[in-house]
């Protein structure tokens, strides 16, 4: 990834819980920390983020992202997690409204959306989730990164990035590629398009 001009890895963490799917924990983040220098965007979908927040940030991660389904204080998660010294980020489901986030958004270093159902790859792209970020976009405003996470190839990456997304989460697309590398190019131009 790194070799193919990477700088940022999402590292999508699950729980079974908040999502129907398992993925790791910090013991394997603190592994690939070992082998790399890219900003971990440590992705947590997981039902109590506060609990392992301190853990994934001393296993490697530089930014930590939650969902507001799974937190009743979320201002106060975002100034805890800048305690740690990482970035914060905050995110919402496809069918979660912009206004659950409206008061933390301005809070964080990064608003995700989920343009999939949060839990597995592969999912079918939701263009009305991803429009949520013309009206995230207008609370931010332009130096809060605004992040796309689901469904996204080569045509689907124009109409995040026409919403006013400038972060975007592939998995599929890239790594079912047999060329990884291609696979990143072909994204990059597409979003430059």
């Amino acid at each position: 990834m790194e070799s193919a001009g990477v700088k940022i890895v999402h590292l999508d963490v699950m729980d079974g819980h908040f999502v129907p799917n398992i993925t790791f924990g910090p013991p394997v983040v603190a592994k690939l920390r070992k082998c790399s220098k890219a900003v971990f965007d440590t992705h947590l979908m997981i039902s109590d983020p506060k609990k392992y927040a301190e853990d994934f940030v001393k296993a490697g991660s530089d930014h930590i992202t939650f969902h507001i389904e799974a937190v009743d204080e979320p201002e106060r998660l975002v100034e805890y997690l800048h305690q740690l010294g990482v970035t914060a980020g905050v995110s919402l489901n496809p069918e979660t409204p912009v206004e659950a986030i409206a008061d933390v958004a301005p809070l964080c270093d990064m608003v995700l959306v989920m343009t999939v159902h949060p839990g597995f790859g592969g999912q079918k792209y939701i263009d009305s989730a991803a429009k949520k970020c013309t009206r995230i976009r207008e609370i931010v405003g332009p130096d809060i990164r605004v992040e796309i996470d689901g469904g996204i190839n080569t045509e689907t990456i124009k109409s995040a990035v026409s919403y006013g997304a400038d972060t975007i989460v592939a998995g599929h697309a890239i790594f079912s590629a047999a060329d990884r590398a291609g696979a990143i190019d072909a994204l990059l131009a597409a979003a430059q398009q």
